[in-house]
């Protein structure tokens, strides 16, 4: 399975949520799993892609050429996507992944969930997100969509294209594993 992951670039918040994430990694390699995500060699991003990598994953680094450029890719992608921009950066995670999962993050994991998930609501995908909620991380965001969908604001049901995981049992029947 390739499983494109978005997760915060900031080196700030690695300590927080490094283990679960490593064990994500771990999982992805030993499971033969093939790791998509946005080549940045900091942050969760850099921490998932050397567990993922050092376990057996075969690493998709999709980087824009301003990361390229500044010295901010990682050394552990196997396959290196070059890309224009930020908008590319989602078009070509999403054309290379079976599956989303959105880790901690910020502006931009928020930009590439809503993402995926508004696009699969208008048909050009049948691709899930899945929120790895880790602590708790995004346990405000999924009130803000209870309260959209108790409002009429969301057509349909959103966990039906974004549903959530608090630990990696979860994470895992998500994906489609049965544990």
């Amino acid at each position: 399975m390739k499983i494109a992951v978005f997760c915060s670039a900031n080196n700030s918040i690695v300590d927080k949520y490094a283990k679960e994430v490593e064990e994500l990694g771990r999982w992805m390699g030993y499971e033969g799993h093939t790791l998509v995500y946005g080549g940045a060699n900091t942050g969760l991003m850099e921490c998932l892609a050397k567990s993922a990598h050092e376990a057996g994953s075969m690493v998709i680094g999709v980087v824009p050429q301003i990361l390229e450029k500044g010295g901010r890719a990682s050394d552990y992608i196997d396959v290196d996507i070059p890309c224009d921009n930020l908008s590319d950066r989602k078009d070509l995670m999403l054309a290379q992944s079976d599956v989303t999962v959105a880790l901690p993050g910020g502006i931009g994991t928020l930009d590439e969930l809503f993402t995926v998930a508004a696009s699969r609501t208008i048909g050009y995908h049948q691709k899930r997100v899945v929120l790895y909620n880790i602590g708790g991380f995004w346990n405000s965001l999924i009130a803000l969509l209870d309260d959209l969908q108790a409002k009429g604001m969301i057509r349909g049901q959103y966990s039906d294209g974004i549903a959530v995981a608090n630990n990696i049992e979860e994470l895992k029947k998500e994906l489609g594993f049965q544990i």
